[in-house]
């Protein structure tokens, strides 16, 4: 399906070019409470890719828990910057492989039906990347970091991966 493809490729971009701009900060400027809903940048980071995980376990029937929404999945940069690359590239393979079909048929999780199709959830799915993202630029903005262009038909590459 091209729209969700679209907003796969768009939000490994956006990551991609969130993570290149908190690259710039210290350690200890990415994890200074900064009264944000996880708290600092770098929680908010890991609850992006949490989520992601919980969310994607769903959509692929291998399920994962974590003891809260604001867990620490990974306390070094780096090694988080790398998982989040690795959840994108996955996304990207994942959507690539829906089909209409797919997108209609009700979403069940747990092994019930939750009474939306697959496409509702998914749009849940990507908004709520978005969401999160809109509040690490905030932040990066106050340190006056410059985070790139963020609006989606501007974006290098993002319609190339709908050609393909």
């Amino acid at each position: 399906m091209q729209q969700t493809k679209l907003l796969a490729a768009y939000n490994r971009a956006m990551n991609q070019q969130l993570y290149a701009a908190c690259a710039e900060l210290t350690d200890s400027e990415r994890r200074r409470d900064r009264q944000a809903f996880f708290r600092s940048i770098a929680g908010t980071l890991n609850h992006l890719l949490l989520v992601d995980r919980l969310w994607f376990g769903s959509f692929t029937g291998k399920p994962v828990s974590f003891a809260g929404l604001d867990e620490e999945l990974y306390a070094d940069f780096d090694e988080l910057r790398r998982e989040r690359d690795a959840m994108d590239v996955s996304i990207c393979e994942w959507a690539a492989g829906l089909s209409e079909a797919d997108l209609t048929s009700p979403f069940r999780s747990g092994g019930r039906e939750i009474g939306y199709p697959l496409w509702v959830v998914v749009t849940h799915f990507f908004n709520h990347q978005t969401h999160h993202r809109g509040q690490v630029t905030a932040l990066l903005s106050q340190q006056g970091l410059d985070y790139g262009l963020m609006d989606l038909p501007w974006v290098p590459g993002v319609l190339e991966a709908i050609k393909t």
